[in-house]
C-alpha cells in the first residue's frame, strides 16, 4: 500500500556520488526522476537534506570553531543543497518549494507549517533547508520534526546502504541486517540509524522509519509504494 505523504531525508553526502567534495549533477537527476514518479502517481512528498557535502557543523566545532557558529554555516551549506534539488527537479517538471528555517527572501520562502502543507495538497514537493533553525539539532531531528507537523505518513532514510545492520557492513563481513526493529531497541542498543532525538521523536508521534540505499535505481518509488525494501523502525516490529 503506497504511503499518502512521506517525507524523505537525503544526507548531503548522498549527493556527493563518488566525488570527493560538492554536488554530483547526475545524482541529483537521478534523485530528480524518481521523485517525479513518485509524485505523478499521487504521494505528497517532503524533503529534508543535510550539508555535509559542503561544511558539517560537528566537524568544524572538532577543528575549534565555536560549536553553534559552526551549525549556522552547516545550515546554510543545506541550503545550497536545496536550492540544487529544487533545481533538478523542477527540470524534471516536478513542482517544488524550498523553505528554509532561516528567513533568506530572496532565494526561498521561510518555513511556514501551513503552508507547506498547502503546497504538498497542490502536488508541490516541498524541500526544507536550513534545518530546524536552531545549533545543536541535526538534519536528522529536523526530518522527524517537519515530518510531525505536516503529518507524514513514514519517515524514508535514503543512504549508501540498504538497511540497518547491528555494525558497519562495509567494515565487517559478518554484519547481520534487520529487517525490522522497534523504536526502544534502536534507543536501547544505540543502534546508529538517527540520533536518539530524532527516533524519540518518531517514535513519540507513531511515524515509522524506512531505511534504504538511494543509490539503486527506482528504489524511492519501491519505498513510496510500501515495498518491503531496506529495514523499517516502529513501535512494533
Amino acid at each position: 500500500m503506497a504511503y499518502a505523504r512521506a517525507l524523505i531525508k537525503l544526507s548531503g553526502e548522498a549527493l556527493m556520488g563518488e566525488k570527493p567534495y560538492g554536488i554530483d549533477p547526475a545524482i541529483v537527476q537521478s534523485i530528480a526522476q524518481d521523485v517525479e514518479k513518485v509524485v505523478r502517481n499521487g504521494t505528497q512528498l517532503a524533503i529534508v537534506v543535510g550539508g555535509g557535502n559542503i561544511f558539517r557543523g560537528l566537524k568544524g566545532s572538532s577543528e575549534g570553531m565555536d560549536r553553534a557558529t559552526a551549525d549556522y554555516v552547516g545550515m546554510l551549506a543545506t541550503v545550497m543543497n536545496a536550492i540544487t534539488l529544487q533545481d533538478g527537479l523542477e527540470r524534471t517538471g516536478v513542482p517544488t518549494r524550498v523553505q528554509t528555517a532561516i528567513e533568506m527572501q530572496e532565494v526561498a520562502e521561510p518555513y511556514i507549517r501551513r503552508r507547506a502543507i498547502r503546497h504538498l495538497e497542490k502536488g508541490r514537493v516541498v524541500v526544507f533547508g536550513a534545518g530546524c533553525g536552531n545549533p545543536y539539532f541535526t538534519t536528522d531531528t529536523t526530518a522527524a520534526l517537519r515530518a510531525a507537523e505536516i503529518n507524514a505518513d513514514v519517515v524514508f532514510k535514503a543512504t549508501k546502504v540498504d538497511g540497518v545492520y547491528d555494525k558497519d557492513p562495509q567494515l565487517f563481513k559478518d554484519a547481520i541486517r534487520y529487517d525490522n526493529l522497534n523504536f526502544q531497541e534502536v534507543l536501547s542498543k544505540e543502534i546508529a540509524v538517527m540520533d536518539s532525538t530524532a527516533i524519540a521523536l518518531c517514535k513519540d508521534n507513531n511515524i515509522p522509519i524506512v531505511v534504504f540505499n538511494l543509490f539503486e535505481p527506482g528504489n524511492i518509488s519501491k519505498a513510496v509504494a510500501g515495498e518491503p525494501i531496506g529495514s523499517r523502525i516502529g513501535n512494533q516490529t
